[in-house]
């Protein structure tokens, strides 16, 4: 009998904690409100006067744990500093679910879509988290502590004989629609795309208020579509007047005075290597056999800071920009196009101000002497990435000794890297063939050949020499100058078991003994499955498991590139840091002492930041083109690879253009799937049947979303 007693108080206790968990769900939808038990009974739907009792019971153990607290006898509100909190950030999937990621946890914490209250993407909240039907842990938002962001992109849906309407957000970065009162449309009518500012969210609305305060256009234009975009991440796409007119007051003139303050390299051969469609041309490439056999290398950078001087608006215009975004069909700057195009490039047959690093190299590519400071150059000639294949492959055509000469020593160069540990993520980029109205009427892809690489390696070798130059003393010891680096941590220790352990069941191995056999066995993994079907899926999982780089003070090096000291110095044409690393370098070439360190780690931020936005833009940009590429194929089948899966479906991509989209479970009617992460695949209950990342599936194209730049696929058998 004991026994059973003992039963009946464990089972009690339970339902006692199941009765708390759906009390604290349902107070957490207002967490500033003060019920009493007869609401919160209501809101429970426990409603007979046994269930009642069971309620009044679980409200007193909620007391006891310090859950809710008791305002008055009977009146009862979520105790919003109770053990179980935690503040962190919030992440949304499609399916309106998310996930909060707290510092020091490991995993982040679900959400479900009832119980994240007001929250919007990227909101710092604070949640309650408990165990749900013992499951992993699950938090409810109690409060949203700082917003990220208040405007937003979407389409006004007037209300029909109201003087009042309601946006509908292009993306799930927000839970619901936006309320617009009369008076606050902005000159947008029913239909039109907008931006919209969120202006209060009252306790216990439904919607959030707001008001128009840009109007975009006709949803589906491109024109709008592309602003959308870059409104969506709170970009600019033109210059304010004040800021085109100051860029067009700078000096041009290349005047004797400064020239005799330079190195004047204008009588050595140059030239610059870029895509073809480039119009900003930031380095440039010199060389000059010497009498000792030896070659000098000239890395000659475009001179934005001797243009751009601190304390203009020119210069808060492009440190609040931080970086040029490259978009599908245009490029938004990061200065005025007088300073991007013309004034800063390094175009051909002209004389141009840079900031040279030279470098006196053998023919082993071993660096004998190198030099940093400002130079005057002269390029001779403008070559295309094919342009300057077509000299390495053929060697025939002006200035292909020169050519040869440099690729030759950047695949010495590269070599050495990698075997001091760089990882050699070699992925292919999509690209459009666009025709005069900017429809896409063809997809190709950009891959890097010895060109691409040539370049690369002595852009990584300049990079890398004048961080290592302001960071280290001559004898080799670390300076403490404060300096701008790019930085790369190591990887997740935790997704390098995951990825080694998933890899082995395709037969391949791993080391991850330490940093140098864990890069070891990652290049030697990208070589091995080059041209198998599970290519794509590892070379995804791999990326993953990579840490991403950023900018910062600290020089913790760079993994990615097996460097000690790294720092971009190549691109100040279209990335602030670029700029900033070229006043810090100059400062010290002048005995400068160190600036403040905190006020530099702030501006690495905000680049860092900047940089992730504009990436994300550019991604929205192709994902755009590759829904308006695939309109013309809706109900056509494809051969495509599961390029991602989730709890909610799986994505496909279709390897032949790049285009990829999405099959909902819910719409795979011949069994119930079910997410395993662990295998990165869904299984059917009943037949077994997976569908598994890296897997071969054929598709056939039924939606194309311009507004939500989705695809959907459905499976075809």
């Amino acid at each position: 009998m004991p026994k059973k007693r003992k039963y009946i108080s464990q089972k009690n206790d339970h339902k006692l904690q199941e009765i708390g968990r759906l009390i604290l769900r349902f107070m957490n939808e207002n967490s500033t409100k003060i019920y009493n038990y007869k609401q919160i009974a209501d809101g429970i739907d426990h409603k007979n006067p046994r269930q009642r009792e069971l309620v009044i019971q679980a409200l007193h153990k909620l007391q006891a744990d310090e859950r809710i607290k008791e305002t008055e006898k009977g009146k009862y509100i979520v105790n919003l500093n109770i053990k179980g909190t935690l503040t962190g950030t919030i992440d949304f999937n499609q399916s309106g679910n998310a996930y909060v990621s707290v510092e020091g946890l490991e995993d982040d914490i679900f959400i479900h879509s009832k119980n994240v209250k007001d929250a919007l993407q990227g909101d710092k909240v604070l949640i309650v988290t408990y165990t749900y039907k013992g499951k992993k842990l699950e938090g409810s938002v109690l409060e949203v502590l700082e917003r990220t962001r208040t405007e937003f992109v979407g389409t006004l849906q007037v209300v029909t004989h109201k003087d009042f309407g309601f946006v509908v957000c292009d993306k799930k970065t927000i839970n619901t629609d936006i309320f617009i009162p009369k008076g606050k449309f902005g000159g947008a009518e029913d239909g039109d795309k907008v931006v919209v500012k969120m202006t209060e969210w009252k306790p216990g609305d439904k919607n959030p208020e707001g008001e128009i305060i840009q109007v975009l256009g006709a949803p589906g234009e491109h024109e709008t579509e592309i602003h959308s975009i870059l409104a969506e991440y709170g970009l600019p796409y033109e210059f304010p007047e004040e800021v085109e007119r100051d860029a067009d007051k700078i000096d041009r003139s290349i005047n004797d005075e400064e020239v005799a303050k330079r190195w004047d390299m204008r009588g050595i051969t140059t030239f610059t290597i870029d895509p073809k469609d480039a119009k900003d041309f930031d380095d440039a490439l010199s060389i000059k056999k010497l009498e000792n056999g030896n070659w000098e290398i000239g890395v000659h950078i475009a001179d934005v800071s001797h243009y751009v001087v601190p304390g203009t608006i020119l210069d808060d215009e492009a440190y609040q920009r931080a970086t040029s975004i490259y978009l599908v069909d245009r490029v938004v700057p990061m200065l005025p196009e007088v300073l991007s195009n013309d004034v800063c490039s390094l175009r051909p047959n002209e004389d141009k101000f840079t900031f040279s690093a030279v470098f006196e190299l053998n023919d082993d590519a071993k660096i004998h002497k190198q030099w940093f400071g400002r130079t005057v150059i002269h390029s001779d000639r403008r070559f295309s990435y094919e342009e300057a294949q077509e000299r390495i492959e053929t060697k025939q055509g002006d200035l292909q000794e020169e050519i040869n000469v440099l690729d030759r020593l950047a695949k010495i160069m590269r070599a050495e890297r990698i075997r001091n540990g760089a990882i050699t993520f070699d992925r292919s980029e999509v690209r459009f063939n666009l025709d005069e109205k900017n429809e896409p009427v063809g997809v190709y892809f950009k891959i890097s050949k010895d060109s691409n690489h040539l370049i690369e390696e002595f852009m990584l070798l300049a990079n890398k020499k004048v961080s290592e130059f302001v960071s280290l003393n001559k004898r080799g010891e670390i300076s403490q100058n404060t300096f701008i680096y790019r930085i790369h941590d190591d990887p997740d220790p935790a997704k390098l078991e995951s990825l080694r352990d998933f890899v082995s069941t395709f037969g391949y191995k791993m080391d991850l003994a330490n940093t140098k056999k864990v890069a070891e066995s990652l290049n030697r993994l990208l070589h091995d499955v080059k041209g198998k079907g599970e290519e794509n899926m590892i070379e995804t999982l791999a990326m993953r498991s990579m840490s991403k780089a950023v900018y910062s003070t600290e020089p913790i090096g760079h993994y990615g590139l097996g460097f000690d000291f790294y720092s971009h110095f190549t691109s100040p044409i279209r990335r602030y840091p670029d700029l900033i690393a070229h006043r810090l370098l100059q400062h010290y070439l002048d005995g400068g002492k160190s600036p403040n360190k905190a006020e530099l780690e702030e501006k690495a931020k905000h680049c860092s930041s900047m940089e992730r936005l504009a990436a994300d833009a550019e991604r929205d940009s192709i994902k755009y083109m590759q829904v308006k590429f695939m309109e013309k194929h809706l109900g056509e089948t494809f051969n495509g690879v599961i390029s991602g899966v989730a709890e909610f479906g799986f994505w496909v991509e279709i390897p032949e253009n790049g285009a990829e989209g999405l099959i909902k479970l819910r719409d795979l009617v011949d069994d119930s799937y079910t997410y395993d992460s662990k295998t990165h695949a869904v299984y059917g209950s009943r037949h077994g049947k997976r569908y598994q990342l890296g897997d071969n599936v054929q598709i056939k194209v039924v939606k194309a979303n311009l507004i939500q730049k989705q695809l959907d696929f459905k499976i075809v058998d």
